[in-house]
């Protein structure tokens, strides 16, 4: 990164996957295009997870390669003013792998009570019933980076 003083520690980065409600998944596409998707997932252990249809463009390419990059825009303020954006983010290069029977489970359950708080043995029991028909992609990181707007590095939130 050009400017490091503008670099998010990886503690940093983690907050901010942990906080992050939707990103946007970018795949090997067809034809050498790059195919990016927004989508909702839940950061756990040190890995991202989302489910999907078991069939589609985007699992399709996770399957041909699973080298995918993922970006999570934790602020974007736009100070017109000042021209510019006090922004933060990050973005996740790793490897996307379907997840199989009873491992599904856990991601399952968390990204369910992420976007359900409260619920939680109530989505338990719909989880479990439901492993065999959902589909659950885990993107193991391999590499993270996170940014800060230089306004901010400055500034207290």
């Amino acid at each position: 990164m050009r400017r490091s003083r503008q670099a998010l520690t990886a503690a940093e980065c983690g907050e901010v996957l942990r906080r992050g409600t939707s990103g946007v998944l970018a795949v090997n596409g067809d034809g050498g295009y790059p195919y990016a998707v927004p989508l909702s997932y839940v950061y756990l252990d040190s890995k991202l997870y989302f489910h999907c249809a078991g069939t589609g463009h985007k699992l399709e390419s996770i399957l041909k390669d699973g080298k995918v990059s993922f970006c999570v825009i934790d602020q974007d303020q736009v100070v017109g003013e000042e021209y510019t954006t006090y922004f933060r983010s990050v973005v996740v290069f790793g490897r996307a792998r379907v997840l199989e029977g009873a491992e599904k489970l856990r991601p399952l359950v968390e990204l369910c009570e992420k976007y359900y708080p409260g619920h939680l043995e109530q989505t338990r029991q719909k989880a479990e019933g439901a492993l065999n028909h959902v589909c659950i992609v885990e993107i193991a990181v391999e590499h993270m980076t996170g940014k800060i707007a230089a306004e901010l590095v400055k500034k207290p939130e």
